[in-house]
Order: structure tokens, then C-alpha cells, then sequence
């Protein structure tokens, strides 16, 4: 998401920690170990986070020094799996409950939550509901974002996924194949996802990289420009998003004495 590039550059100057290509700006709160996404709204010096499975339905914003400022509590919802996060252009933030670690679930939800920055400390969602299509069996999700007033899903799985979608309307869907990819290499599977504000470039994330595809056209994303983001550091990386134009924020899971950050990378 959009913000003035020289925000960063001041955090970053007083950091001296790094780890391979990733610059360490915070670290998260030792008592949210199981962070699964974040997410940023454009002129805002909020991050917000979500744990998953089992963990409480709040939402949690936080600033650059990792201290929560904000918790929301989505009183109709369940953390069944939440596992993403995305926003839109009106204070409205989505949380994904769509991760399925068994493949055993039939109906998946998403989580809209209009007026940010008018809710105190409860929040009541809307519900936005999908099933897989009639032949496809049950997957895993971890990663999305909205385009076009469509949420763009994408699979977890080792070796040939699917992207999925379903629009933004409160309802029950059965949601639309889109596309069936392959990413090559050792570690392929899929964590987390963003779309740059501009909608001209995506990224999706995995524990030691990320993937960048650009140049696309309507949202036939994997026949754009691709690009490996190697981190050259490998831990439970769980969420990403477009800080700006050219920089990503990157989440990872705290696991004993390792992870438990937030990082930047520089597309550049």
C-alpha cells in the first residue's frame, strides 16, 4: 500500500539489524506468537495483524515499533483458520478464514469489517461466504487479495494450485476457477499474497521468498513478468504487503527464540 517513501527510510536509518536480504524493522509482540498476516491502509502509520487457527477473533493494529495501539474484537465471527488479510479503498479491511489444513472443510468465510478507523474495541462483520466448484476437491488457503471487487485466492499445495475467485457481495458463493499454476523450486507453497495499489503488480509469499509478477494484463497474473525474491533467510513467514510502490512488509511466525519480526524488503 501507498505511503510516502521517506517514512521508511527514517525507520530503517535507526535499525541496524538484518537478516539475509530482509531489514528487520520491529519485533512483534511475544504474546502473538502465530501472526498470519499483515496488512496497511495508504496514509496510515498502522499495521494490522491477525493471528490463526484457534487464536481469538481480534484484530490487531500495531505501530513500527511493534507496540499494539488497537484491538478489535470481531464479535460474530469464530477464528476458525483466519489466515490472510486485505483492504480496500474505503476503510474496509477482509479477513480470510479459509485455511484448511486437514481438507476437510465444505464452506469457507470472509470477514468484512467497513469503517476502520470509526470502530473503538468491537466490531460486528459482514460474512462473505463461498464453496469450492462442484469438482474440485477440497484445498487449503492461505493467500488472497481484491481486485476488481473480486477476491483473488489463491492454494496452498506443493506443486500445481489453483487460483480461485469469488466477488465481493455478502452472500453464499460457489466461487469461479480462475487459473491452475505451478511455481517451481524446492519450497513453492503459497502464505500469503498482496496486489500493489496500482493493481500492476503481485506478489505472493512463501517461507524464505516471494514471487513478483508485473505486467500483466486484466488478471491473467502469471503471464506477466516474474521475478524470484530470493530472502536468502528461511523462517515461518505467514504475511506480506505492498508498502509503497517499491517496498513489501514481511511477517513471520515467532518459533522459540527465532522469527517473531517484522521485516522490509526493496523491490528495487
Amino acid at each position: 500500500m501507498y505511503i510516502k517513501k521517506f517514512l521508511l527510510v527514517g525507520i530503517l536509518s535507526f535499525i541496524s539489524c538484518s537478516t539475509g536480504n530482509l531489514d528487520v524493522i520491529a519485533d512483534l509482540p511475544s504474546d502473538l506468537p502465530e501472526i498470519s498476516a499483515v496488512e496497511k491502509f495508504p496514509n496510515s502509520d498502522l499495521l494490522w495483524l491477525i493471528e490463526d487457527a484457534g487464536n481469538d477473533n481480534v484484530l490487531y493494529g500495531i505501530n513500527f515499533s511493534g507496540k499494539v495501539e488497537r484491538e478489535i474484537t470481531i464479535t460474530n465471527a469464530k477464528n476458525k483458520d483466519w489466515e490472510d488479510l486485505t483492504t480496500d479503498n474505503n476503510n474496509t479491511i477482509y479477513i480470510g478464514d479459509f485455511g484448511n489444513n486437514n481438507e476437510k472443510r465444505d464452506v469457507f468465510t470472509i470477514y468484512k469489517i467497513a469503517n476502520i478507523n470509526t470502530i473503538s474495541d468491537k466490531a460486528v462483520a459482514t460474512k462473505i461466504d463461498f464453496e469450492l466448484p462442484k469438482k474440485m476437491k477440497s484445498k487449503d488457503f492461505e493467500a488472497f487479495f481484491l481486485f476488481r471487487n473480486h477476491f483473488y485466492i489463491f492454494s496452498k499445495e506443493h506443486k500445481k494450485g489453483v487460483v480461485i475467485k469469488v466477488p465481493n457481495i455478502e452472500s453464499l458463493h460457489t466461487a469461479e476457477l480462475v487459473t491452475e499454476f505451478e511455481i517451481t523450486g524446492k519450497r513453492s507453497k503459497i502464505t500469503s499474497a498482496d496486489i500493489s495499489e496500482d493493481g500492476q503488480s503481485i506478489v505472493l509469499l512463501n517461507h524464505d521468498k516471494a514471487w513478483h509478477f508485473s505486467n500483466f494484463k486484466g488478471d491473467d497474473f502469471f503471464k506477466g513478468n516474474k521475478k524470484m525474491l530470493d530472502f536468502k533467510h528461511s523462517s515461518q513467514k505467514e504475511g506480506i504487503c505492498f508498502f509503497g510502490k517499491n517496498q513489501l512488509l514481511i511477517t513471520d511466525e515467532l518459533q522459540g527464540s527465532h522469527g517473531g519480526n517484522i521485516y522490509s524488503y526493496n523491490l528495487d
